[in-house]
C-alpha cells in the first residue's frame, strides 16, 4: 500500500468504511489549542512556510536538535529558508515519529504536495508552499475553514482583555472561537520575582489591590466572571502533582504573604499553595458551570540553558513520573464531597497512568452528566500511534469509549489540524480490526455512530451545551 494513500493506517475493509463513511467528513471540535486569537481576528497571512510551520513549534525544534541542527538554524537568526532546509534534512530521519506523518499530511492536505520532504526536495517544496501562501485562501480563517473546523477554544491568561475574541464575536465569524481560562501564572509562586510581576499585572486589570490571599482570590474570581461574560466555558490547569496534606487557610495566607514580600519558599509550601489555589479555581469552575481540563505530570523546563534563553514551551520538557493516584483522588474527593466537582478531563503524560486514570474517572462519575469525568486524549508526548492505541484500549476496557470527547491538537500552528485525521484513522483502525476479528459487532450503525460521536458530537455536547445557551 502506498504511503499516505486514501487508506493510510486503515488495514481492512471495516476500518476503511468506518473512516470514509463516518469519520472523514465530520467537523472538527478542537477544545484545546494554543492558537493566537489575534491572528484569527486579523485574518493574518504568512510570508512563507517557515513562519506558519516552524515558528513556535517546539515539537519540530526538539526533533531538529536530535538531528544535530545548530540552535541558530532552529530558533536563532538564520534565514527562514535555512530553517526550512534544516527541517527538511531532519525529515528522513524521523520515520515512524508522528512528526513525519503530520508533516506529510499537512503538505498534502493544505498544499496538495505529495512529495516526501527531504534535503533534495526542500527547495521546490519551499517555493511551491510560499507561492500558495500568497493567496487569500491561505489566510488564518481560510486555513481553519479548509479543515472543516467548527469550534475551537484558545488558551488565555486571566489578564488577557479578550478583545480579539470580542471582535470575532461581533463579526459573527462562521467558526466559533472561545477563550479558555488558563491561570497557571497565578499559581506559579515558586519564582517570587516573576510571580509578583504577574500579580501586579493581575492587580491592574482586575482593579483590586492584591495584598492578601483573600484579595488574590477575589481578583481571580473577577477575571473568571469576565471570561464567563465573554463566552468562556472551560478552564485549563497544568501542574506536576498535588499534596495529600491538609490545606489550612491561615497557612496558605501566610505562604502567599511570604511570596508577595519576595521571600523564597520551600517545595512543601509551594505544593500546598498550588493545591489550595487549584481547589479554589475548581470551585469557581463548578459555580459557573464550566468544564475543567487538568494537565499533569510534565517535567517542565528541564534544560535550564534553553529555558533561560528562550523561555517556556521551547522543547525541553519531559515525561514525568510524579506520584499521582492518591493525591488526585483526595483532591477530587474534596470537591465531590462539597458538591463542587465540575465536568473534568484528566490529561496524563505518563502512559502507564492510563488505566489508573480511567478507574479514577469512573469512581467520580455521578450520573448527572454522561461522561462527566473523562480521560483526556493521548496528548503531547503520547499523541503518536502506539500511545493512541494504548489509550483507546484502556479507555474502552475500563470506561465507556462511546462517551469519549475525542482528539485535540494542543498546537500553536494553523497547519496542525490534520492531527485530527491522524487520530481518526487510528481510531477506525482499532475498531475496524475488532470488527473483522469478530471481537465487536459488525454493525456499522452502532460502531460508525460511536466513531462519529467521538469525532465531533461528544465534544460539542460536553463543551458547548451551556455556552450556546448564554
Amino acid at each position: 500500500m502506498k504511503y499516505l494513500s486514501d487508506n493510510f493506517l486503515l488495514h481492512n475493509k471495516a476500518a476503511q468504511r468506518l473512516f470514509h463513511d463516518y469519520a472523514e467528513t465530520a467537523p472538527i471540535f478542537d477544545y484545546h489549542n494554543h492558537l493566537s486569537p489575534r491572528l484569527i481576528a486579523e485574518d493574518a497571512r504568512f510570508d512563507n512556510i517557515t513562519r506558519v510551520w516552524l515558528g513556535g513549534d517546539h515539537y519540530k525544534w526538539r526533533a531538529m536538535r536530535c538531528n544535530g541542527v545548530d540552535e541558530n538554524s532552529i530558533t536563532g537568526t538564520a534565514s527562514d529558508e535555512e530553517k526550512f532546509s534544516q527541517w527538511a534534512k531532519t525529515m528522513p530521519k524521523a520515520v515512524r515519529n508522528p512528526l513525519y506523518d503530520w508533516t506529510h499530511l499537512e503538505l498534502k492536505r493544505y498544499f496538495g504536495i505529495g512529495q516526501l520532504l527531504s534535503e533534495k526536495t526542500a527547495p521546490a517544496i519551499y517555493a511551491q508552499c510560499n507561492e500558495q501562501l500568497k493567496e487569500k485562501s491561505f489566510s488564518t480563517r481560510n486555513l481553519l475553514k479548509k479543515m472543516n473546523v467548527a469550534f475551537l477554544c484558545t488558551t488565555d491568561d486571566p489578564v488577557d482583555d479578550l478583545s480579539w475574541h470580542q471582535q470575532l464575536n461581533r463579526e459573527k465569524f462562521a467558526i466559533t472561537v472561545r477563550p479558555t481560562f488558563r491561570p497557571d501564572k497565578a499559581m506559579a509562586i515558586e519564582e517570587p520575582v516573576a510571580y509578583n510581576h504577574y500579580i501586579n499585572a493581575l492587580e491592574k486589570v482586575s482593579g483590586i489591590a492584591i495584598n492578601s490571599y483573600a484579595t488574590l482570590l477575589e481578583a481571580i474570581d473577577k477575571r473568571h466572571a469576565f471570561f464567563h461574560e465573554n463566552g468562556c466555558r472551560s478552564s485549563d490547569h497544568a501542574f506536576e502533582t498535588l499534596t495529600t496534606d491538609s490545606v489550612v487557610p491561615n497557612e496558605i495566607s501566610t505562604i502567599f504573604s511570604f511570596a508577595r514580600s519576595g521571600r523564597p519558599l520551600n517545595a512543601g509550601q509551594v505544593l500546598k499553595f498550588k493545591t489550595a489555589m487549584l481547589l479554589e479555581l475548581c470551585r469557581m469552575n463548578h459555580g459557573r458551570g464550566w468544564a475543567q481540563q487538568l494537565h499533569f505530570g510534565v517535567i517542565r523546563n528541564a534544560r535550564t540553558h534553553i529555558f533561560k534563553s528562550l523561555g517556556p514551551d521551547t522543547g525541553v520538557d519531559c515525561v514525568g513520573d510524579h506520584p499521582l493516584g492518591r493525591p488526585l483522588c483526595a483532591f477530587l474527593d474534596a470537591l465531590d464531597a462539597a458538591g463542587q466537582l465540575a465536568k473534568t478531563i484528566l490529561f496524563n503524560i505518563y502512559p502507564a497512568d492510563n488505566e489508573m486514570l480511567v478507574s479514577i474517572a469512573g469512581a467520580f462519575q455521578d450520573g448527572t452528566i454522561a461522561g462527566k469525568m473523562q480521560l483526556g486524549p493521548a496528548w503531547w508526548f503520547l499523541d503518536q500511534k502506539d500511545c493512541m492505541v494504548r489509550h483507546l484500549e484502556a479507555l474502552s476496557g475500563l470506561g465507556l469509549l462511546g462517551r469519549f470527547v475525542g482528539m485535540t491538537t494542543d498546537s500553536r500552528s494553523f497547519l496542525s489540524f490534520p492531527r485530527h485525521e491522524y487520530f481518526r484513522r487510528i481510531l477506525c483502525g482499532v475498531l475496524g480490526r475488532d470488527m473483522e476479528n469478530g471481537d465487536i459487532p459488525r454493525d456499522f450503525d452502532l460502531i460508525g455512530g460511536i466513531v462519529r460521536d467521538i469525532c465531533f458530537a461528544n465534544a460539542k455536547n460536553y463543551f458547548s451545551r451551556d455556552a450556546d445557551a448564554s
